[in-house]
């Protein structure tokens, strides 16, 4: 079984950048023509979030919501993957999310990601009526869905487009990275290359305990290190970015919190991306 380090090193997967939207403080219009705009920017990857308030800025300001959204993105885009960072598991059946996913990738022609985590945001829960419970509890119904929205997909007719990518976030080396070793096949971790090597250890050795290659599971990682899920006040993005990938970070991520929206980070990052490339193709 391969080390972290071997699998940040040999990991063949190019680099790619995802971009999140934050669906607060705008019309649904400027969203949209974000979304457009970063496809043309020629990001791999637009992504929004599951909440149902904003997170940053005035905590009662517009705010819209997530599978609605990636619906609408599907038709005005043509080549980005889209997806959620990260839907909330709590928030709907299972089996019906699993219905709505297969559904976007088709309006998609095939280039949905379903990000999910166990959910976090107390006022979500509090202000629409669901349980909130405990964070254990939470993962143990992630855990306890995802077999669900698997074999769901295995059942729709007409079945997905192409085999929906499964993006897990979070950290938890106890109970989250065992269910990323199980379902993921993209991993998201918060915090400093450091830390995410670290958590790259503990899924590979997650993945050793039920025989899986854990080169299977790309590795994702924000590119702002600081503390706090909303907090980007870092310089150079291009250097952070080449931090996370030498630890085997392979989805590079920025979020756009409201506008107007800085797209400077957005072109160095893909500038980046694209010379990282490009050196990798031309060792081979």
């Amino acid at each position: 079984m391969s080390s972290s380090t071997d699998t940040g090193v040999t990991d063949p997967r190019p680099a790619r950048i995802g971009v999140q939207i934050a669906p607060q403080h705008a019309e649904y219009r400027e969203l949209r023509d974000t979304c457009v705009a970063l496809e043309r920017a020629g990001v791999d990857v637009v992504l929004n979030w599951d909440h149902f308030f904003p997170l940053a800025g005035d905590p009662d300001g517009a705010h819209f919501e997530c599978w609605t959204i990636l619906a609408a993105w599907a038709e005005a885009t043509e080549r980005v993957e889209l997806g959620p960072l990260v839907s909330c598991n709590s928030y709907r059946n299972p089996q019906l999310l699993a219905d709505m996913v297969r559904t976007v990738d088709h309006i998609a022609n095939g280039r949905v990601i379903l990000g999910i985590g166990s959910g976090w945001a107390e006022r979500d829960y509090l202000e629409y009526g669901y349980q909130f419970g405990t964070a254990g509890g939470r993962l143990d119904a992630l855990a306890r869905d995802l077999p669900l929205i698997e074999q769901r997909w295995s059942r729709l007719r007409p079945p997905p487009v192409r085999k929906i990518p499964v993006l897990i976030g979070g950290g938890g080396e106890r109970k989250t990275l065992r269910i990323v070793a199980r379902h993921a096949d993209i991993w998201h971790g918060y915090g400093t290359p450091e830390v995410i090597a670290d958590k790259h250890r503990v899924l590979d050795s997650r993945c050793a305990e039920i025989g899986r290659d854990p080169r299977q599971i790309e590795r994702s990682a924000g590119v702002a290190f600081t503390p706090g899920r909303l907090t980007e006040r870092v310089d150079d993005y291009a250097a952070n970015a080449q931090r996370l990938f030498d630890v085997g970070t392979r989805l590079i991520t920025t979020a756009l919190q409201q506008p107007p929206y800085d797209f400077g980070r957005v072109r160095d990052l893909v500038a980046w991306r694209d010379e990282v490339n490009a050196s990798a193709t031309a060792r081979r």
